[in-house]
């Protein structure tokens, strides 16, 4: 996120004319990704102050709901101690500016778990896929259009193949209604060089129709710094979450890519210090440990292995 002076090669009065760093817009994932973390373990309260703190702060979306998207407290996934749909009723409660969004992962859960989590005020539907599987979420980004929701298309783990399968995913994704396509290194295995191929392949492929967006985790300790590839090369979103709060070794920290953003000049509207606080005096209190990288997480991001697949 270095502050790209891009030169319009228009000279007026004999000077150049230069444009300001495009936005970067962050999606807090806390009280999504950070369910694993959580043990899917979160209250009403605990959403309500956290997305009360994190709206403060600027940031413009919040995903809210079990880690492995609607539907997915289950045996195989692991039960909610909380309904999800009371979970995100409570965030859009809190919710002032922010806009409350959802993970859906066809075959966990369904077109009316979408329906259901619209019902009580989510706008935002993000529909992930295996990275080769994009065809599955056709019907879905059609619902989720259907009720009027900003569509954001999820492909995982994409480091499992080369840089134009991913692209050739994104393309079924914005065909079928998605509005921006991510890259989701969710093992935290993605390699600098690696971030940069497959964001550039997308926004080659899709650029001119969707944005990408980028989501990173912290198994290899690369989040942040691919999060500041994925910019430069034409991601207009990434992901976070407070205090790193994920599976593996967690999210790129929100209050660290808002901060870095401001250093570098680029506008995400996040305040810094507003997501410090909210990391630091909302979340740490009630989070039962912070993410690391131990002997597990760093296993699976030199393999290239999604923690909620052990």
């Amino acid at each position: 996120m270095n502050r790209p002076e891009q030169d319009t090669n228009l000279r007026q009065e004999g000077r150049t004319e230069r444009q300001d760093p495009a936005p970067l817009r962050i999606t807090d994932s806390t009280l999504r990704d950070g369910s694993h973390a959580m043990g899917h373990r979160f209250t009403e309260e605990q959403v309500r102050t956290t997305v009360s703190a994190l709206d403060t702060a600027g940031v413009q979306v919040i995903e809210v709901s079990h880690g492995d998207g609607l539907g997915g407290s289950s045996f195989n996934y692991g039960f909610s101690r909380t309904d999800e749909i009371k979970l995100i009723n409570a965030a859009v409660d809190e919710a002032v500016r922010a806009q409350i969004a959802v993970l859906l992962l066809p075959g966990v859960g369904t077109i009316e778990d979408l329906k259901h989590a619209h019902g009580v005020g989510a706008s935002v539907a993000r529909n992930a896929t295996h990275c080769t599987e994009a065809d599955v979420s056709v019907q879905h980004f059609g619902a989720a259009r259907d009720l009027g929701m900003e569509t954001v298309g999820f492909l995982m783990p994409p480091h499992r193949v080369g840089p134009a399968a991913p692209a050739e995913q994104a393309r079924i994704m914005v065909d079928a209604g998605a509005q921006c396509v991510y890259v989701v290194a969710s093992a935290g295995a993605r390699g600098l060089g690696e971030a940069q191929d497959r964001i550039s392949a997308l926004v080659a492929e899709i650029g001119s129709e969707a944005e990408v967006g980028f989501h990173g985790h912290q198994n290899l300790s690369l989040g942040v710094a691919n999060s500041v590839l994925a910019y430069q090369n034409g991601a207009r979103q990434v992901d976070g979450a407070l205090c790193a709060l994920g599976a593996g070794a967690g999210n790129s920290p929100t209050e660290v890519l808002a901060a870095a953003s401001d250093r570098l000049g680029v506008d995400t509207g996040v305040d810094p210090q507003r997501a410090a606080a909210a990391a630091q005096e909302v979340l740490r209190p009630y989070i039962p440990r912070l993410s690391w990288m131990g002997r597990a997480s760093l296993t699976q991001g030199y393999a290239g292995v999604y923690s909620s697949l052990l």
